[in-house]
């Protein structure tokens, strides 16, 4: 007679076989036995999102982890509604419009329009949803798909996106407007459809964004045609920041909007900017003394079991992987001598800093250094290998239990260049730090260490306006956490702003933030 383990490993080889042979994510029941089904239900393997669907799962999660079901959302909802509608349907001009801006979000509720469908809710995991509606869909040439997901075409979606679309998400709007580079793109449905109101409404939504030629392209041709046209700015402000029309890619201009956005909040909040302090001798060994505190806290926010007696090990050069096979294995050892050698490199970058060289170049220059340093004793002891030091990540990654999906690898390429861009550019060293780390961690350029190096670059930049090094204590890890989803997933970064300008703010006037336990 087999013993459990045999059998739950039976189990496992046929979940392994449905996802590596067949390549799926969204597992029907009919797929599985129900014996098989519910002993990897049972063992965590295995998590219901819909009536007879599934996802794999972490049977390491802990109850209500969102990981599984966020990392797996879109590919779940490609082969759902493929099998549901026989890929008769198509997501909503809004979310199509999100998806062309390159935000790919999981949406509380996604909206799909198919002919063959009643308007129905399905409930899915996490208080998300699918709302079917039955509805024709557009001319096939309208439709296109995107990483396997059909949608309306950009020119389509923007025809058809209702009006609030332009007051709920803006600059999703204008990221999208901002990849039409010709106004004939979008003219012949205009045309052809009688669409003098929408016409009106695009026109003075291009205007808004600097595409002065096509918004007088659309008028003049609408008129033309004999159609009666009154161009309206749909959105509620005039846009300040100056959009790149070069290229398709949306992601550089998405930086540069959430950037021109969020600035005037930080300052709101703020304490005023000491400016670079007097003695940079006495900043230096004020970052020094307070060392153990950060490494302490920005390493247990990473979930690492640090402690003060492995720091000082850390510290004082005892920790050996050569001499000391505990030390080898150990990987919170690992994270402990590489935070240590990174924070050498930083410093150096701060040095730079008080003595006067611009801090968005100095770190554009230099954060790969710190990278490097933050991981090499972990290529050093086997535990990961050497090319992990190469740089930049060259896969997808997902962040744990956060809606947020972070850049795809060719879009962080033209994200990350734009951060420095303003980071050299941005004058008040609060606006730098605060959103220096948010968008940094917001592009996840690594495959991991993105929260550490989000820290150093923000405690860096708060050295080049005179504030003091700011510990972000474990405790609120979970304000810390929720901030940031907030910010990426809802646009709203005052919380964060809020969150760090407090615990500068209690920096500066000597009160204790953090400490070890």
């Amino acid at each position: 007679m087999s013993t459990p383990s045999e059998k739950l490993a039976a189990s496992l080889k046929i979940l392994h076989d449905l996802q590596e042979k067949n390549n799926v994510v969204a597992i029907k029941a009919s797929q599985i036995s129900r014996t098989h089904k519910e002993r990897l239900i049972k063992n965590g393997f295995l998590k219901e999102v819909t009536k007879g669907w599934y996802i794999s799962s972490n049977p390491n999660e802990i109850a209500g982890d969102s990981t599984s079901w966020y990392t797996s959302y879109w590919q779940f909802c490609i082969e759902y509604l493929q099998e549901k509608y026989e890929g008769e349907y198509c997501i909503s001009a809004e979310q199509s419009i999100l998806i062309h801006a390159g935000n790919n979000t999981v949406p509380t509720q996604l909206i799909v329009r198919a002919p063959k469908t009643s308007n129905t809710i399905v409930e899915l995991l996490y208080d998300t949803s699918l709302l079917a509606m039955k509805s024709p869909l557009p001319k096939t040439a309208e439709l296109i798909e995107i990483n396997g997901i059909r949608m309306l075409a950009l020119s389509s979606a923007l025809i058809h996106c209702s009006p609030t679309m332009y007051h709920k998400n803006p600059n999703e709007v204008r990221l999208a407007l901002a990849q039409v580079i010709d106004s004939s793109e979008i003219l012949e449905q205009l045309l052809d459809g009688s669409h003098s109101v929408i016409a009106g409404r695009l026109a003075g939504a291009f205007r808004n964004i600097g595409q002065t030629r096509i918004a007088n392209d659309i008028i003049k041709a609408m008129k033309s045609a004999d159609y009666d046209i009154r161009e309206i700015d749909p959105f509620e402000n005039t846009l300040a920041v100056a959009l790149s029309f070069r290229e398709r890619s949306p992601y550089a201009n998405r930086i540069k909007l959430m950037w021109q956005e969020y600035r005037e909040v930080i300052i709101k909040y703020f304490p005023e900017e000491p400016k670079l302090p007097i003695s940079k001798e006495k900043y230096l060994k004020a970052i020094d003394e307070i060392y153990k505190t950060d490494a302490y806290h920005s390493l247990s926010i990473e979930r690492y079991i640090v402690s003060i007696a492995l720091i000082e090990k850390v510290k004082g050069g005892k920790w050996n992987t050569n001499t000391n096979e505990e030390d080898r294995k150990q990987r919170n050892a690992m994270a402990a001598r590489g935070y240590w050698q990174a924070s050498i490199a930083v410093k150096n970058s701060i040095s730079k800093i008080l003595n006067g060289e611009n801090s968005g170049k100095v770190v554009n220059d230099e954060h790969q250094d710190w990278y490097r340093e933050l991981f090499a004793p972990s290529v050093a002891s086997g535990l990961l290998k050497p090319s992990d030091l190469a740089g930049y990540r060259t896969n997808q990654v997902y962040i744990s239990q956060s809606k947020h999906a972070p850049l795809n690898k060719d879009a962080l390429r033209d994200a990350i260049p734009m951060l420095f861009e303003l980071l050299e550019s941005e004058q008040h060293s609060g606006v730098r730090a605060v959103l220096g780390h948010f968008i940094f961690v917001y592009i996840h350029p690594y495959m991991d260490g993105n929260g550490r190096m989000g820290r150093f670059l923000m405690n860096t930049m708060f050295a080049s306006g005179g504030y003091p090094w700011t510990v972000i204590p474990v405790e609120e890890r979970d304000n810390y956490m929720k901030s940031l989803e907030i910010a990426s997933v809802e646009g709203n970064i005052e919380p964060f702003a809020k969150f760090i300008s407090n615990l500068v703010d209690k920096t500066m006037k000597g009160i204790p933030v953090a400490k070890i336990k």
